[in-house]
């Protein structure tokens, strides 16, 4: 069976696609697949057992009209064989499973080309030819759907996790507290004891999941172990909705400590990543959105160097409304607008949200004019420095001088030349928390809350 002919599968997702696809074409259930949990909508599982069922029907009926031609194809072959002694292998194994090509069964040349897709299906492999034809094939459908690609992290963006272990003296309310709660299905602080792990979910993820599913196509894509993955997976998405077999874990990166779009079945020019480290995604910065860490635990503010307390220490949280998931969902909803507006006299094919990504990033700080004081040393060039470059990005003009257009200063130090001369000419005098806030809240905040 040809994995490079069109298969009749109609969801907007390839991998789910491709994960029933094998199901069918083998008959064999992917050891590596989520974890399922049992649906509260019986008619979404009724509908989802019968897209199973037709697919594998229509697999049969292509199976049966490709043995049927066989045997009438079989004279032709052998006149084309002792004909053609020397005729060349015109497979273009489109896959392998196990070293075994999906089309014609041949073993596999290690040439290092292709990418291991092992989170949809184990032992999967594909070549870049039927990863470019699967990720045409699912743009057009997502595009039909009017369906962008939301890519997720999870710890300190979903959620924040500590060992047990490591639970300190004034968190072990939490542990009670997760006991009292453990059969509540709306709890968002989870015992997990075959990890010896205490998992919070971040305020809003469940809205925030439920109402960014109708405009993306979300995958989880962590740097944690895939054991780890699927079962905060299971936590975030307990009825199987949203990620399915989408969860992408360290076990599935092709570079070591880096993250890439390389595994994940959709066109760039339509995902858009949430992630609290930039670091991670050196080839994809421009798909990116930075999101405010969420340190829930004493061990999280440990281990970024943070002499603080955590919010469980201080027995607080962020806010549902207010928070970093509600902001950022207000962000992808504009984002999506603007992708989607029937005003644009580009094709929908030829859009790409980085560039919706880079226009609503501008506007946050536009029309600021910022001066730098004493925010990182004047031995070095300042354009090159993070803030400077992040200000920017806001589309805020910058400057170590000043005049009268500058809007703002950002000192850490009220006693610098500049520091003074803001006051004395009524500009703002802020903190760099508050370009950091803006980067992070993809809004301008309110200067009072950052003074120097």
């Amino acid at each position: 069976m040809s994995l490079a002919a069109e298969s009749p599968l109609q969801s907007s997702s390839s991998s789910d696609d491709f994960a029933a696809f094998l199901d069918a074409e083998l008959d064999a259930d992917s050891s590596n697949s989520s974890p399922n949990g049992e649906s509260n909508d019986d008619e979404e599982i009724d509908l989802k057992e019968e897209r199973i069922k037709r697919r594998k029907v229509e697999m049969s009926e292509t199976i049966e009209v490709i043995e049927s031609s066989k045997t009438a194809d079989v004279n032709k072959e052998k006149s084309v064989l002792s004909s053609e002694s020397t005729k060349p292998n015109l497979c273009p194994h489109p896959g392998f499973i196990k070293g075994l090509c999906l089309m014609c069964g041949q073993i596999e040349e290690d040439d290092g080309s292709g990418v291991a897709l092992s989170y949809i299906h184990k032992d999967l492999k594909l070549g870049s030819h039927e990863m470019n034809r699967l990720r045409g094939a699912d743009l057009r459908n997502l595009l039909r759907e009017k369906k962008l690609i939301l890519v997720l992290d999870l710890d300190h963006t979903l959620l924040n996790s500590t060992r047990l272990a490591d639970v300190t003296a004034d968190e072990d309310h939490l542990l009670k507290q997760a006991d009292l709660l453990q059969d509540d299905p709306n709890r968002s602080l989870f015992k997990l004891g075959s990890m010896h792990m205490l998992t919070k979910l971040r305020p809003f993820v469940r809205t925030f999941l439920k109402e960014a599913s109708p405009m993306f196509e979300m995958y989880v894509y962590t740097m944690a172990e895939r054991c780890y993955a699927l079962e905060m997976a299971r936590l975030l998405d307990p009825s199987n909705i949203y990620f399915n077999s989408k969860v992408i874990s360290q076990s599935d990166c092709t570079q070591r400590h880096q993250k890439g779009l390389d595994v994940v079945l959709g066109a760039e020019s339509v995902v858009v990543i949430l992630d609290d480290t930039e670091l991670v995604w050196q080839k994809h910065k421009d798909n990116l959105i930075v999101m405010e860490r969420y340190h829930y635990f004493a061990s999280s503010c440990h281990q970024f160097g943070f002499n603080m307390k955590s919010l469980s220490q201080c027995k607080k949280d962020e806010s549902d409304t207010e928070g970093a998931l509600a902001n950022v969902l207000n962000d992808l909803k504009h984002v999506h607008h603007i992708f989607f507006d029937p005003a644009l006299d580009t094709d929908l094919s030829s859009r790409d949200v980085r560039e919706m990504l880079k226009k609503v990033r501008q506007d946050v700080l536009h029309g600021c004019k910022i001066a730098f004081s004493r925010v990182f040393p004047s031995t070095v060039r300042a354009a090159d420095q993070h803030i400077w470059r992040i200000a920017e990005q806001l589309g805020a003009l910058c400057t170590t001088d000043v005049d009268s257009s500058v809007t703002h200063v950002v000192s850490t130090d009220t006693g610098t030349a500049k520091a003074r001369w803001a006051v004395q000419n009524e500009k703002f005098l802020v903190n760099p928390r508050w370009v950091e806030a803006a980067n992070y809240f993809w809004c301008r905040q309110k200067e009072d809350d950052y003074v120097v």
